[in-house]
Order: C-alpha cells, then sequence, then structure tokens
C-alpha cells in the first residue's frame, strides 16, 4: 500500500524560550554562547532548601502569546512538578504546569508562504488554521553536550523561561509542520515573545507521529522525535519515519509507542526509549509556589497585542495596493515590515513600488552578501529618496539602479546630490522635446503603424530618445511626448 493512501496525523510540542532578563524562578541572568556554567544560582542548579520566585513577566508573555493566538486564559492558574531523574534537571523534577496552564485552546494559522517554495503552488488546506490545545510555562532544562564517554553539562540554560505551545493532532502532513513552525515563529517575533531561533535553541519541538488506514479507524500508534531544532531536520525526518510506519504496517509489524531521535548524518530516525505516560511522571501541585490570579495579567498585557502578519498583509493590501504575494514577503520578517512603513513614509511613490524596489533590488543584495535587512547600509530613508528621484522624473529606473549601487558604497551621501554628481541631471524640457521632433521625423514608417493600432512600437521610439539623450531623458515623459505629437 503506498504511503500516499495512508492517513497521517502529527502533533507538536513546540519548546520556545522567553524573551526575558532573567531565569523563570530566579535572578540569574539569561544568556546565550556565554562561558559555561556562569549564570547559575542554588534555585537553578536544584540545591537542598533553595525556593523558587516567580517571573512575573514571563507570566504576562506567556498571556500575550495566548492572545496573539486566540487562546483563553483560566482565573487561576498552578504550578505543578513533573520528576523525573536525569543529569540536566538535578532536583529530580521540573515545575511546570499541568491541570490548569496559563493558555487554553487557540490556533496557528498557516500562512501560504511559509510553506516549502516547492509546496506552494499546490497547498491542500489552504487558509488552515492549526488547533491548538494549550500553552504552559515552566523551566528549561540545562544543556547537555554528549561525547563518546562522557557527558558535559551547561546550567546557563536551566531555568530559563519556558513556553510549551502543545497542538492538537491537527497537521497533516511534513509540509503543514513545516509551515506551522515558519508561521508561530513569525507570530512569536512579531508578538516580541521571542526570537524563537531554532540556531540558538530558543525554539525546538517534539513531533508525535502516528498513521492509518481508514479515516474510520482510531488514531494509530504514536510515535514521538525527540527535541528537534531545525524546520528542514524536521520535515525530512517526518518524510522517513511516515515511511518506515506505513512500511511497517504493511508487513503487519506492529508499531510501539516510543520516542526516537533523527540522525542528520544516516538521515534516519532510532529508537531511544519506550514513552512513558503522564502518569509516569507522577506530577502534583508544587508545594512551594502558590496558584495564580491571571486577571490583572490579562488586563496589563491586552494593550500590548500585536497586528499579527496576515493583519499587517491585509493592511497592506488594501491601504497601499500591495499584490498578495509582495505582503506576504515584506511581512514575513517583523524588521522587513518596518523599513518597509518607514520608506513608505519617506517617499511619495506608491506602495506597490517600494515593494518592488525592496522585494527586487534591496532583498536581493542583501542575500548576496548574506546580510540581515537591519545591517543594510541603505537606509528607508535613503531608498525613499531614490525613489522620489524616479517619481519627479530626475532619473531613470535604469539609471536609479545605478544610484542604489553606488548608495550602497556611499551610504553617507544625499541621493540627489550624488545622483548630480553622477551627471543624472535630466536635460531641459526644450532639449528632449527637440529630440521628440527629430526621432518622429527619423522614423515615418514606424510612426505610420502606430497611428495604425500597433502601439507597441511607442517602446521602440521611447528607446531611441533614451539614446538620443544619453539616458538623461524620463523614459515615461518621453512616452508622453510621443504619444500627444503622434496619436
Amino acid at each position: 500500500m503506498p504511503v500516499s493512501d495512508y492517513i497521517v496525523t502529527i502533533g507538536l510540542e513546540v519548546h520556545c524560550q522567553i524573551k526575558t532578563n532573567t531565569k523563570m524562578f530566579c535572578g540569574c541572568e539569561t544568556s546565550f554562547a556565554d562561558e559555561p556554567n556562569t549564570h547559575t544560582c542554588p534555585t537553578c542548579l536544584g540545591l537542598p532548601g533553595a525556593l523558587p520566585v516567580l517571573n512575573e513577566f514571563a507570566i504576562e508573555r506567556t498571556i500575550l502569546a495566548g492572545m496573539l493566538l486566540g487562546c483563553s486564559t483560566p482565573p487561576t492558574v498552578v504550578w505543578d512538578r513533573k520528576n523525573y531523574f536525569y543529569p540536566d534537571m538535578p532536583k529530580d523534577y521540573q515545575i511546570t504546569q499541568m491541570d490548569l496552564p496559563l493558555c487554553l485552546g487557540g490556533g496557528v494559522p498557516l500562512y501560504s508562504h511559509t510553506y516549502p517554495k516547492e509546496a506552494q503552488k499546490n497547498i491542500v488546506n489552504p487558509g488552515k488554521v492549526v488547533e491548538l490545545n494549550r500553552i504552559h510555562l515552566e523551566e528549561d532544562v540545562a544543556k547537555s553536550t554528549h561525547l563518546a564517554n562522557s557527558t558535559l553539562i551547561d546550567f546557563n540554560r536551566a531555568g530559563t523561561p519556558l513556553m510549551e505551545i502543545v497542538s492538537e493532532p491537527d497537521i497533516a502532513s511534513a509540509e503543514e509542520t513545516f509551515a506551522y513552525l515558519k508561521s508561530l515563529q513569525q507570530i512569536l517575533i512579531a508578538g516580541g515573545i521571542s526570537d524563537a531561533d531554532m540556531e540558538k535553541g530558543q525554539m525546538r519541538c517534539d513531533v508525535n507521529i502516528s498513521v492509518r488506514k481508514n479515516e474510520s479507524d482510531p488514531l494509530g500508534t504514536k510515535i514521538e522525535l525527540k527535541n528537534m531544532n531545525s524546520t528542514s531536520a524536521v520535515r525530512r525526518a517526518i518524510h522517513y519515519e511516515v515511511a518506515r510506519q506505513c512500511e511497517a504496517l504493511d508487513t503487519d509489524e506492529p508499531l510501539v509507542q516510543s520516542t526516537r531521535r533523527w540522525s542528520d548524518e544516516l538521515e534516519e530516525t532510532q529508537e531511544m526509549r519506550t514513552k512513558e505516560d503522564a502518569h509516569d511522571y507522577r506530577y502534583f501541585p508544587d508545594p512551594d509556589l502558590l496558584p495564580v490570579r491571571t486577571a490583572a495579567y490579562i488586563e496589563k498585557v491586552r494593550p500590548l497585542v500585536a497586528e499579527l502578519p496576515h493583519e499587517k498583509s491585509a493592511r497592506y493590501q488594501v491601504d497601499l495596493g500591495l499584490t498578495e504575494y509582495d505582503a506576504s514577503v515584506i511581512t514575513s520578517d517583523v524588521h522587513l515590515a518596518a523599513y518597509f512603513e518607514q520608506a513608505a513614509e519617506a517617499t511619495k511613490a506608491p506602495g506597490k513600488k517600494i515593494a518592488n524596489w525592496i522585494i527586487n533590488n534591496l532583498l536581493g543584495l542583501l542575500n548576496e552578501k548574506s546580510l540581515e535587512i537591519s545591517d543594510s547600509p541603505i537606509t528607508a530613508q535613503t531608498l525613499g529618496g531614490i525613489l522620489d528621484l524616479i517619481e519627479a522624473g530626475t532619473v531613470s529606473n535604469s539609471q536609479a539602479k545605478d544610484l542604489f549601487a553606488a548608495l550602497w558604497e556611499n551610504p553617507e551621501k544625499d541621493p540627489a546630490t550624488l545622483a548630480k554628481e553622477m551627471g543624472f541631471e535630466p536635460a531641459d524640457t526644450g532639449a528632449i522635446d527637440a529630440i521628440v521632433d527629430e526621432v518622429i521625423a527619423s522614423n515615418p514608417d514606424k510612426v505610420a503603424e502606430i497611428q495604425g493600432g500597433n502601439e507597441k512600437l511607442l517602446n521602440f521610439l521611447t528607446g531611441q530618445v533614451m539614446k538620443a539623450s544619453k539616458g538623461k531623458a524620463n523614459p515615461k515623459l518621453a512616452t508622453d511626448a510621443l504619444k500627444e505629437k503622434i496619436l
């Protein structure tokens, strides 16, 4: 039975570090790539007698994340102990939430542009929103580095506020999973909740996969892929694991609920252990932490709910005339969207032209040089200045591209001043008018064809005007002059 005939069901548990200055239950600084074990205290080391103190900012940011994703927050939430023994959690339990988490329900919209590029033309469920079960807040564990015969533990990460965003089993493919992770990243970044950088370990996920033959069958045996830290790896791992499970069902091999890891080197999943159930962790309320009433936190963060990428995209299309594609590209990065809006304030050019220049010129050069938008030597105000010169007819589009390249190397220069230095001053109107008359007189056959209805030949005559003016004529003004004299 081919894989495509099986029904795939996927649920995700995404662990995302909250952007805070201090840890969840102590005052130690949160950090990335600092010297190992330099941000620790008795609490995050789990020493006897150390007591936790709540990080209220992390609570607020988790509730805010829930608002962005359409979740509800119970009036009271509690803290639980999840008991297990592992070197990255020396007190043998993790403070987390089980029965009354901070956020319930909600969903993650799957943005079309977040699917893998080759899948964007054939999205099975466009506009899908993946349902969430909950978001709970807990403490991160230490970072383990496994060597051949030993394991190194860095407790700098231990105790960092960590949201666990748990979806329902509502995802149907590796491609939807990829889009879910990318869309969730964009929303969390736009809301200022987290930088959600998977390469830095700020966002990781566990993937639960099951397959079945018929829609009427119960969900198949759940296999968990643990600690995935790359969207591309998640996609490849799911494709492999789905094929493995389908092959097992085809040969009547029993599937056992288990936890597996993904090997990038071998391109395969490998069994780690049979999966524990919730009762194996012996959850019980943490006796050191009181329940939290959430009403005051909800009211405090409600004004902070940011415009989400899909809302911003719709606004750009309606108010600024962007196409759906252009709007999706611009809103895919919160910093890129801010750059676009600053450029729109700095120029009289229409939004569509601003977006075209950003996407076709600026982003191309940034990608070529492996730079982020925040590293661009061309500021939004400088780009606005270039576009204003085009709108005024001071420079042509081709000249503007040369000017753009020159400003990249000389970002301190004023666009109008540099245009003059480069000899891009337009010829005077009288001179251009004389050139137009000369081109018309030199091409009577083309003029006759245009008058006969072949207006495409106007482009040829415009080119002749540009050539005769040595590029100083504005193409649009030249075409308008030709139309007025010929038609």
